[in-house]
């Protein structure tokens, strides 16, 4: 068995961080068209409540019923994600005060409790569950057995996911085309490009995303719903796509490094090792990131020195560029 501390928080790093990944590529994909979406951490809660709703009223197999329990989760936050696009993007409202409205909205004391305790899903464990699908044995290889073939199928799904963003972001005419409309929307609008139609799609797509990073805590991570099951998440979530330069191989390294610090408090007291109050810095990590995020996305000059989209959080109007 792989169970040194350091292989063992390895693995945990990368479950862990899945969800952070997963809601940190949606909203890459917000940001590189120039919007800004500070709604993620109630758009993955409300993922969360309606991905495990869905799992427990789908009578099928493990595999369907979880298959349409993503799915179910991505279309609702992609629904919130839509409500922060007409708002910011049609109506030109502050995406710093709508996003942060939505988050109080849908938050652990908003829309999501309420469907929880109103679908009486409190307390009730989860029917079917993602887990490793490869077989014992190759999970015990030294090393490379845990950390690969350990992981959910969420987890290679994810991995998938940065593959695919990364190559669409740099290899692809509709990504060079989000990326013309973040950096300049008049210029990419006088090239002919739809400024309204990328920004609309590229929000709701990474509604999507943080609606999959819901499901992920409540399919996969702690397969039942508790009010604000996400702790914070998708505050981190925002604060990656900054500290990764808003590219998505770093989100992935980012995301695993905040899932190993979220899995070392239960693995040192696993342990019996202690190293002074690790759960209290732990949890104020998402209190922090917020006043990280706010601060760097209010501040032209930060966002200019780590190379943000230039439009980011800026509305455009065709008639007033």
């Amino acid at each position: 068995m792989n169970n040194t501390l350091l292989v063992t928080l390895i693995a945990s790093g990368v479950a862990y961080g899945t969800p952070l990944l997963f809601a940190s590529l949606g909203e890459l994909l917000a940001e590189r068209s120039g919007v800004l979406n500070l709604g993620v951490e109630g758009m993955m809660l409300v993922g969360a409540v309606m991905g495990f709703w869905t799992e427990q009223r789908v009578h099928a197999g493990p595999v369907v019923s979880l298959i349409v329990a993503v799915f179910v989760a991505a279309f609702s936050a992609a629904c919130m994600a839509a409500i922060h696009a007409f708002l910011v993007i049609t109506l030109r409202a502050s995406q710093i005060v709508s996003g942060l409205a939505l988050t109080i909205f849908a938050g652990a004391a908003g829309l999501s409790s309420y469907l929880g305790n109103d679908l009486n899903l409190a307390d009730v464990p989860a029917s079917h569950t993602f887990h490793a699908v490869f077989p014992s044995g190759m999970q015990n290889w030294p090393i490379v057995g845990p950390l690969v073939f350990g992981q959910t199928p969420l987890v290679y799904a994810s991995w998938v996911c940065v593959a695919a963003i990364a190559y669409y972001l740099t290899r692809t005419r509709p990504g060079l085309n989000v990326r013309a409309v973040g950096e300049s929307p008049a210029a990419a609008d006088a090239m002919g490009i739809s400024v309204t139609r990328y920004r609309y799609a590229h929000t709701i797509a990474g509604g999507a995303f943080a609606g999959v990073a819901g499901a992920t805590f409540t399919l996969a991570i702690t397969p039942q719903w508790v009010s604000g099951i996400t702790g914070g998440a998708g505050w981190i979530a925002i604060a990656l796509v900054i500290f990764a330069f808003w590219r998505p191989e770093l989100c992935l390294v980012g995301a695993y490094f905040f899932g190993a610090l979220q899995a070392l408090a239960p693995e040192l007291q696993a342990r019996n090792i202690s190293l002074g109050p690790t759960e209290l810095w732990t949890n104020a990590m998402p209190y922090a990131a917020t006043i990280v995020v706010l601060v760097l996305v209010s501040w032209r000059g930060a966002r200019r020195r780590l190379g943000a989209p230039a439009a980011l959080g800026v509305a455009y109007v065709r008639e007033e560029a």
